[in-house]
């Protein structure tokens, strides 16, 4: 017999496994996965609660729960953390029911009661005025929002929040950026932390670092109840969803292409932009001193030493190449 004939027969190495075997190695497997993402998810949103200062002692987080996957896993993360927190901080979570068509109103509160989440559900027909006021066909997105948003600021008021948790991740930033460039003519993002219109709340958005990947397969692991987006007949606008797809093919490509882009929105040199406001370009001069914020063009920079160039080429290798 031949050694793998041994071993099969001894039951040894080499021995195939069984159903129930090859089913118990697939769910350690699993397991270890989603044990890793936890943390990760985790450690993100700590990350990005520390940085903006998101959350204070005393705060009253109300937060903002649509059904989606991304505000179930904004409630569940900020829940976890809150156990271990260093801060005192409470979390509200709600829901404003805007009476579209079929939606099925029972699923939040159910969820909510289990989870043991304080929560409110606001009633009010949006829907009907959308309806009223937009043509048939066209997208209602927008008036849509606007609607929502105050309404959600009244009832932040009214429940004592200090404040608003929405559930942008890092994807709907970089698209927001993306969007206004190309459509609005302007470098204007979706900000980890802002203050309303109003100048009354302080809207957050902890989930910034977070990529939507990565919230995908957390809703599926937590076994959220998702309700679609999509109950009012509207659709997501073309333009977004584009960049969107276009987004996730350059992040196969180039893995960590988005969390680059992500960084470069908190690291702008307003002297090699194009903004007069943010910069004099008009009234500077040549002092004949060197001047450390001047033309680094060729210069390599320390953080990035393996930065490739529009070619493709390692950034230090073009240096070296420029140079020589």
């Amino acid at each position: 017999m031949t050694l793998p004939e041994l071993q099969d027969a001894a039951g040894g190495a080499g021995a195939p496994l069984d159903d129930a075997a090859l089913a118990a190695k697939k769910a350690k497997k699993h397991a270890f996965e989603m044990n890793k993402l936890s943390k990760r998810l985790h450690r993100q949103v700590g990350e990005a609660v520390t940085d903006f200062n998101m959350i204070e002692d005393g705060d009253k987080i109300m937060v903002c729960l649509s059904g989606g996957k991304d505000s179930y896993a904004l409630l569940d993360i900020l829940m976890n953390l809150r156990e271990r927190a260093p801060v005192k901080f409470d979390l509200v979570a709600v829901n404003l029911d805007q009476k579209q068509p079929g939606f099925p109103a029972h699923i939040l509160p159910e969820y909510l009661a289990k989870v043991g989440a304080p929560f409110h559900i606001e009633n009010q027909d949006t829907y009907s005025i959308v309806k009223k006021h937009i043509p048939e066909g066209a997208t209602m997105c927008s008036l849509c929002s606007r609607l929502r948003r105050g309404i959600l600021y009244r009832v932040a008021g009214e429940l004592g929040a200090t404040k608003i948790a929405l559930g942008h991740h890092r994807d709907d930033i970089i698209v927001t950026m993306m969007m206004n460039m190309f459509f609005g003519g302007r470098l204007k993002g979706m900000p980890a932390k802002l203050v309303s219109d109003d100048g009354r709340h302080t809207v957050i958005r902890p989930l910034a670092y977070v990529a939507e990947t990565d919230l995908e397969t957390w809703a599926v692991h937590r076994q959220y109840p998702i309700i679609p987006c999509s109950l009012c007949g509207s659709q997501e606008n073309l333009q977004r969803a584009n960049i969107k797809a276009q987004l996730r093919e350059w992040e196969k490509q180039y893995p960590g292409r988005s969390d680059n882009m992500l960084r470069a929105m908190g690291h702008i040199t307003p002297s090699h932009m194009m903004d007069r406001n943010l910069y004099p370009f008009t009234s500077i001069q040549p002092t004949g001193t060197p001047d450390p914020t001047g033309d680094k063009a060729f210069d390599h920079d320390d953080d990035h030493d393996e930065a490739a160039d529009d070619c493709g080429t390692p950034k230090a290798q073009t240096i070296r190449i420029l140079r020589d």
